[in-house]
């Protein structure tokens, strides 16, 4: 066993403390490097945010320095215009007159090229349509009439009435046009010193209502309260009317409603007074007025007219075989003529049925027949159905046909000689121009163009005028006894683009 010796120990003691001291350094020397490090980070994060701060400095500066370049050139522009406007003002005003003569020259002339070529332009487009007008029609509703304006003659079932005092003159009773039952009361005559009377009356009418405002308290009633609701309801619709005849017949129940007020009024006064002598002397007044009055009755029902103009007798229903053109020409009647109203007679007219003559020398009226219906269109454009009663044939193809109807008869009661529309048929439906159709072996057809193929349609036509027709398709039996082929369409329906021209070539296209 080896033996440790003192020297040996501190040998060992000596080496252990040299490893020691070269650990330590180790580590110190780690621990710089690693603080070293960590230095260089930090310089160079603060580097990176130092740089950063620099560059929005400089943009900042530099963004500066623009605005004030910019404001500098706004400045300067502001200057530059407000010396031009000053040079302007400045500047001799003929000159300003001759720019803007110079302005308004070439506005002129600019404004009078826009026209002509504007106007140009619309006269060859309506030139084009006038050469090559549109090719196709499309199928629309409509309606067709074949129409004859002519003079017709009023020929009324009428009555004249007239009393023996005709001479006086006479008080209508009942309006014009208003209907009556027979019996009614519908004008009378003047009576012999009626106007001496009448204005006895109406001073004594005076008198009595001022004294029935002095007495009111006294005469009140229910039947006078009543009365005065009345009148005040009559006076309204006075206003409401521009009606002559209207007003009259106003006028005169507001005077028997005072009168019959004035009569209540006596019967409630004492006997003797002032109000009740008033009143019995207007009563005699009344009753000599009336006495001597003659009062005229409706000897048939039908509408009152005061419109006498001396052909009653002569253009009678009784017997139309003596009308024709000479006749109606000799009677030198003015078409749309008033008949005057007369102050000596009144007439019944028949408001069940009403007759027009007339002389046509048209197709229709050479064709018509007794019996068959047609409409008539007054003068106030209201159509009526109408039936034909009689015809005269006379020379020169014409004919005398007197037509029937039932309505408008009022309208006619002022008039003899009117300006009619004979409408002798009409029709609706598909309404096609009469150039889309063309008839081949008795049929007739129009070209029908769908997204430019054109395809051939059968056609029924119903009515036709000199520029439409109305057309429908033929029913499936109609078809199956035509027997017509396969390439032929048999249905038209609405919108349909129809060529308005089919040429021979279209034609040929569709066979």
């Amino acid at each position: 066993m080896k033996k440790i010796t003192k020297k040996t120990k501190r040998r060992e003691e000596l080496n252990n403390s040299e490893t020691e001291v070269k650990d330590y350094k180790n580590l110190v020397f780690e621990d710089n490097i690693n603080f070293e490090s960590g230095r260089i980070k930090i310089f160079n994060k603060k580097k990176k945010v130092a740089n950063k701060k620099n560059t929005r400095k400089n943009n900042a500066n530099k963004n500066n320095a623009d605005k004030k370049k910019n404001e500098v050139k706004k400045k300067y522009k502001e200057k530059i215009e407000q010396r031009e406007s000053i040079l302007n003002d400045v500047q001799a005003p003929e000159l300003n007159i001759k720019i803007k003569r110079k302005v308004n020259k070439k506005r002129l002339a600019i404004l009078v090229i826009l026209i002509i070529a504007v106007s140009v332009y619309i006269v060859m487009s309506v030139y084009n349509l006038i050469k090559n007008p549109t090719d196709s029609v499309l199928v629309s509703e409509g309606r067709i009439s074949q129409e004859e304006t002519v003079d017709g003659y009023v020929i009324r079932d009428e009555t004249v009435i007239r009393g023996e005092n005709y001479k006086n003159g006479m008080v209508e009773i009942k309006s014009e046009g208003s209907r009556v039952a027979s019996g009614d009361p519908i004008f009378r005559y003047y009576s012999t010193g009626e106007e001496d009377l009448k204005q006895k009356i109406a001073d004594l009418d005076v008198k009595i209502q001022e004294a029935m405002e002095e007495n009111n308290e006294n005469l009140f009633s229910t039947d006078t309260r009543l009365l005065d609701s009345q009148i005040e309801e009559t006076l309204d619709e006075v206003t409401k009317t521009n009606d002559i005849q209207m007003i009259r017949e106003y006028k005169r129940s507001i005077a028997e409603n005072i009168t019959r007020k004035a009569k209540i009024a006596g019967e409630l006064s004492p006997t003797g007074s002032y109000l009740k002598k008033l009143i019995d002397e207007r009563s005699g007044y009344e009753n000599e007025l009336n006495s001597g009055a003659e009062y005229i009755n409706a000897t048939r029902s039908g509408i009152v007219s005061y419109r006498i103009d001396g052909l009653e007798e002569v253009l009678t229903t009784n017997d139309f075989s003596k009308i024709n053109k000479e006749f109606l020409q000799n009677l030198n009647l003015k078409t749309g003529q008033i008949i005057s109203a007369s102050n000596e007679s009144g007439k019944i007219v028949n408001n069940f049925i009403c007759y027009m003559a007339c002389t046509s020398k048209s197709n229709e009226a050479n064709n018509a027949e007794i019996g068959d219906t047609v409409k008539l269109a007054l003068p106030s454009l209201r159509e009526v159905d109408a039936k034909i009663e009689y015809i005269t044939r006379e020379s020169n193809n014409e004919v005398t046909i007197i037509f029937s109807f039932t309505e408008g008869i009022e309208e006619l009661l002022n008039y003899r000689k009117v300006s009619i529309d004979i409408i002798w048929w009409d029709a609706s439906g598909f309404k096609v121009p009469n150039t889309c159709i063309f008839e081949e072996n008795g049929l007739n057809y129009v070209i029908r163009t769908r997204a430019g193929y054109l395809d051939r349609v059968l056609v029924k036509v119903q009515k036709a005028t000199d520029n439409y027709s109305i057309v429908t398709n033929y029913s499936t039996s109609e078809l199956e006894e035509l027997d017509i082929g396969n390439n032929v369409s048999t249905s038209i329906i609405l919108y349909d683009e129809l060529l308005l021209k089919p040429s021979d070539e279209q034609k040929n296209q569709t066979t």
